[in-house]
C-alpha cells in the first residue's frame, strides 16, 4: 500500500538525504513538503528543496509551502556552523565548466498559503492515510494544531525526529537540537493527542553511514546518487573533524520508520518537553516508571528505543541506488 507522506523539513545535510530517500522510495509518495527554520532559515530551506527537486525531478512534483521563520516564542538558533550557510556544506555555490550551477533549482509548485495550512489541508484530504514526517523544529506542526487539531488527530502517523530519552543531547548535555530550538512548539504538539512516533537520538545515533559506503557510490552514473554522495561528503567532513567514521543518519531514519515501522521497536510512554530554565531547555522527559496510583500519566506517543541499523542502511542504499547492494 502506498504511504502518503508530508515531509516537514529544514534542509540541512541529513534532511537532504532523508528527502532523497522519501522521493526515491517505491512504497512512498511524497504529496507535500513544508519548510521551517531550524538548521537554516526557512528561505534557505525552501531553496534547498528546490535544489533537491532539480536533481530528482519528481513526477508529479509535491506541493511545497514555506512555514515559520521563527520559533513560537524564542529567537531562532540555527546550525549553519554544522551544515554551512547554505545548509548543504557549500554545494549551492558549485558550478559547471560553463558557469551554470552544478545543482540548479527547480521551479516549485507552491501552495497559496503557508506550511501550517498545507499540513491541515493534507490531513483532511488523506484521513487515516497521511504520514507526517517532522524532521526539524515543530513550529509548523504546532501552528497546524492550532488551526486544525481534529484533522491532525486522524492522520495515520506523525513521525517526529527529535528528543533524547536515555542518552545525552547533541546541542546541550541533555537536549536534542530540534527540541532545543523550539521547545514550546514541541510541548504543544506532544500535548495535542496526535498519533506520534518519536525517533530520538537513542536510535538515530546508532545508525551511521560509513565513509567507505559513501566513497564506493561516488562514481555512480545516477544523478541522484551523485548528488547524495556530494551532500554526504560534506557531512563526512564534519564527522571526521569529530573523529567519527561516518554520517549519523538522524533524519533519514525517521523517513525509514515512516515507510517501514518495523525498523524500530517502540514503547508507549508519557513524554514532555521542558520549556523553562537554561540547562533544561528542550529536554525530553519520558516517564519510564511502572504505572501506579501515585503516578498514572497517560502515554502520549510511541518512542523508538531499539533499531535494526543494518537493515535500515541496506534499505537506504537500495532505494536510492537500486542494484547497489
Amino acid at each position: 500500500m502506498t504511504v502518503h507522506l508530508l515531509i516537514d523539513t529544514d534542509p540541512g545535510i541529513d534532511d537532504t538525504l532523508a528527502l532523497l530517500l522519501a522521493l526515491r522510495a517505491p512504497g512512498g509518495r511524497v504529496e507535500a513538503v513544508t519548510t521551517v527554520s531550524g538548521n537554516v532559515p526557512v528561505a534557505v530551506a525552501t531553496r534547498n528543496v528546490a535544489r533537491i527537486f532539480g536533481v530528482v525531478q519528481p513526477t508529479p512534483a509535491p506541493v511545497v509551502a514555506a512555514g515559520a521563520a521563527e520559533p513560537r516564542v524564542r529567537p531562532l538558533v540555527t546550525a549553519t556552523h554544522v551544515h554551512g550557510e547554505d545548509g548543504l556544506g557549500g554545494l549551492s555555490g558549485l558550478t559547471r565548466p560553463d558557469g551554470r550551477p552544478r545543482f540548479p533549482e527547480a521551479s516549485l509548485r507552491l501552495h497559496p498559503r503557508d506550511a501550517a495550512d498545507l499540513i491541515v489541508e493534507s490531513a483532511r484530504r488523506w484521513p487515516g492515510e497521511l504520514v507526517i514526517v517532522a524532521l526539524g523544529p515543530l513550529t509548523n506542526l504546532a501552528q497546524a494544531v492550532d488551526r486544525g487539531a481534529e484533522a491532525l488527530q486522524r492522520v495515520r502517523a506523525v513521525v517526529v525526529m527529535g528528543g533524547a530519552v536515555a542518552v545525552g543531547g547533541n546541542v546541550t548535555a541533555a537536549a536534542e537540537f530540534n527540541m532545543f530550538v523550539d521547545p514550546e512548539s514541541a510541548a504543544h504538539v506532544l500535548g495535542a493527542d496526535l498519533p506520534i512516533t518519536l525517533v530520538p537520538l537513542d536510535v538515530t545515533e546508532r545508525v551511521v553511514w560509513p565513509a567507505g559506503a559513501v566513497q564506493h557510490l561516488r562514481e555512480t552514473p545516477d544523478p541522484v546518487a551523485r548528488f547524495a554522495a556530494a551532500v554526504a561528503e560534506r557531512g563526512l567532513d564534519l564527522a571526521r573533524s569529530f573523529g567519527e567514521a561516518g554520517i549519523t543518519m538522524h533524519d533519514p531514519l525517521a523517513v525509514g520508520v515512516a515507510l517501514d515501522p518495523t525498523l524500530v521497536e517502540t514503547v508507549a510512554l508519557p513524554v514532555a518537553v521542558e520549556t523553562g530554565g537554561t540547562l533544561a531547555r528542550g529536554v525530553t522527559v519520558a516517564d519510564r516508571r511502572r504505572p501506579s496510583p501515585r503516578h498514572s500519566s497517560r502515554p502520549n506517543c510511541r518512542v523508538a528505543l531499539q533499531v535494526d541499523a543494518a537493515r535500515f542502511l541496506r534499505m537506504f542504499e537500495e532505494r536510492l541506488w537500486p542494484g547497489s547492494v
